[in-house]
């Protein structure tokens, strides 16, 4: 084989289902009343681990042509992992696990897995060329439990050493994956068996690092006594032992085993409360993957693998809950604060904010989320209130018609009028923001439900709450401690529900300073609340300044600033977005008025048919768009940092 410089970190092969994970904590799995929908697999779990970490890494596996498994290969590719091996099995699903957080001990686990497409993988789909693309190739003791996935994964294992790789093996033991115990006994960790020992010994001689709990080494080994199982694995392997402990961490053996385990090359474990102990040790191989394949002391591997190891286990679900390259450094320089990590709200928006999936270049959304200016208008004119939502369908049509290459494509939206347009938008993929806000209220209070978490519960994940807020930093206190309340309110909801949030700032102070929106920007900071938005009114240049040293301040991960438009005439918006575009933290517009107001008025009066609507809107809003992308070009070739924040 042709000796070539690898181009990825490593290539993990194996189990790719959907994992669904109950929401309900502290019953059994067949009291749960939903679930949440998540990837998994332990090869699937690594690479999206090893991703977050900054390694390149690929899958080598296969999904059904079903949505389950569009679910996983767009998670994967939303999370960076490579997906050219990952094939289609047209003739199988995909596989699925459900999984209980029944207490502190007991994780009931049940797999679907008959006749599933990754359990069908064979020889044919793996390409020496494609495994020699890679530094190492990871091996998972589940991908040997039947001869045709045995021969896969040994295909591959001869593929990385003719290429001078490396190949670490995950023994990933499962009994009643192997055919030992019942179909409901998913959660037993060990079941004793001769022809699953002399099966994984056999693997064992072509290993570079060998990884497992005391269980895994115990089938590995042949005997429950964790030294000896050590002792026969060295016996037939001069591989890198990874002995994972639990909350005591990890011991790593690079020669003999010792009489005393705990005198291996280790680092400590780090002492949180543990909420759920499912897909724990995935996170911590991809923590020493991340050491490992940059060449790092086998003592920095293992911190580095602890550290995810114990944010694994303080958090719902298994992939979703590892960490990035840049959370893991804040978890390092703030150390625990609390054992319940899941409560520690830097540690928690951190992860959150690195771990977005997609990104929005250039948004320019066209707002027609206004509901009281619209009945207004219906009003006056003596039209039927029902035609607001007709009119809204119009309004996206126009949006879309305005779509060019080089922006994201947005739109507000609301369900009280706008629910079918909405429909129509979440089928384009475009950025959409709801609002949650009712209309002129303040304090705030909110449409819908009386539980806001409900409310937005049952919206499709990529839309953004959006909440208009009257808000000077001369308020009244107690109406400012009513808004920050509500605010906090709207924070929960979107977190716990996992959807993003934008604040429109609206300041209703005469003769205003250029510094006033910034200030009401770092008094809602120091409050606690984070948005991922924020959409505000056109500001002077010293203004712009200072609102970005307030969000770079408080939060270096925000998604930025939206500009509104304030019913502004269409040149001296034009001219206010050519300014606006060339500031960094500002990364689109929502421009609602300007573009529709007296198009809807001129069509609820049925002076306008939708042909000459539609046209109209699409032209102002291209319009719009055109000066953006114009002012955008200018400044990036002008300014590196606008290009960088842009990303």
């Amino acid at each position: 084989m042709t000796e070539t410089e690898p181009t990825l970190d490593a290539i993990t092969i194996g189990r790719a289902c959907v994992d669904l994970y109950a929401d309900q904590v502290g019953c059994r799995m067949e009291d749960a009343l939903s679930f949440s929908k998540y990837v998994g697999g332990c090869p699937t779990n690594i690479a999206i681990g090893g991703a977050r970490l900054g390694l390149n890494m690929a899958l080598l596996s296969r999904v059904g042509a079903d949505q389950h498994g569009t679910f996983v290969r767009e998670t994967l590719e939303a999370e960076g992992v490579q997906t050219f091996a990952l094939g289609t099995d047209p003739e199988r699903l995909t596989a699925m696990a459900f999984l209980g957080l029944e207490d502190d001990r007991n994780f009931p686990l049940l797999f679907a897995r008959t006749d599933c497409a990754d359990a069908a993988l064979d020889e044919d789909d793996v390409d020496p060329e494609i495994i020699a693309r890679a530094r190492a190739v990871l091996v998972t003791g589940t991908h040997f439990s039947q001869p045709h996935l045995e021969a896969a994964s040994r295909k591959a294992m001869a593929a990385a050493r003719a290429a001078g790789r490396k190949v670490v093996f995950d023994i990933d033991y499962r009994p009643n994956l192997w055919g030992l115990g019942g179909a409901g006994q998913g959660d037993v960790r060990f079941v004793a068996d001769a022809a699953v020992t002399a099966r994984v010994q056999s693997i064992l001689p072509g290993c570079d690092v060998i990884v497992g709990t005391d269980e895994e080494l115990h089938i590995a080994g042949g005997s429950t006594d964790t030294r000896e199982a050590l002792r026969a694995i060295r016996a037939r392997s001069d591989a890198l032992i990874v002995f994972k402990t639990g909350p005591k961490g990890c011991v790593v053996y690079d020669g003999d085993i010792p009489e005393n385990l705990d005198d291996g090359i280790s680092s400590p474990g780090f002492p949180v409360e543990v909420f759920n102990v499912l897909g724990a040790g995935d996170g911590f191989m991809a923590g020493f993957l991340r050491g490992y394949l940059r060449d790092l002391p086998l003592t920095e591997c293992c911190r580095i693998a602890n550290a995810c190891g114990a944010l694994a286990v303080s958090r719902h679900g298994c992939a979703p809950s590892y960490p990035t390259w840049d959370e893991l450094q804040v978890f390092f320089q703030r150390g625990i604060q609390s054992p319940r990590l899941r409560e520690d709200d830097v540690l928690e928006h951190v992860h959150w904010a690195t771990t977005r999936r997609r990104a929005w270049v250039d948004v320019c959304a066209l707002a027609l989320d206004h509901r009281a200016q619209f009945e207004d208008m219906a009003a006056e004119l003596d039209a039927d209130p029902a035609a607001i939502s007709r009119f809204k369908a119009l309004g996206l049509q126009a949006a879309l018609a305005a779509r060019t290459d080089g922006i994201s494509l947005g739109t507000l939206l609301d369900g009280r009028y706008g629910q079918s347009a909405l429909f129509e938008a979440e089928r384009h993929g475009i950025w959409i923001g709801r609002p949650v806000e009712q209309p002129g209220s303040c304090p705030i209070a909110f449409e819908g439900k009386p539980s806001l978490g409900v409310e937005i519960g049952a919206w499709p994940r990529d839309h953004v709450a959006k909440c208009l807020i009257f808000y000077d930093t001369a308020d009244d206190a107690t109406l400012k401690a009513e808004q920050i309340a509500q605010m906090k309110r709207l924070q929960s909801a979107a977190r716990d529900t996992g959807h993003e949030f934008l604040l429109e700032i609206i300041s209703r102070a005469p003769n205003r300073s250029a510094t006033e929106t910034g200030n009401a920007l770092d008094e809602i900071y120091r409050a606690g609340i984070r948005p991922d938005w924020w959409k505000l009114a056109e500001q002077a240049d010293a203004g712009w300044a200072h609102i970005d040293t307030v969000i770079q301040k408080h939060d270096p991960w925000c998604r930025g600033v939206l500009m509104l438009g304030l019913d502004a005439p269409l040149e001296t918006l034009s001219q206010s977005l050519e300014r606006a575009a060339r500031v960094g933290i500002v990364k689109g517009f929502a421009v609602g008025r300007t573009i529709f107001g007296d198009v809807a008025r001129a069509w609820l009066a049925g002076e306008i048919q939708d042909d000459r609507a539609v046209s109209e809107m699409a032209h102002r809003f291209r319009h719009l768009i055109g000066k953006w992308k114009s002012a955008r070009t200018v400044e990036t070739a002008a300014s590196p940092r606008a290009a960088l924040a842009r990303q």
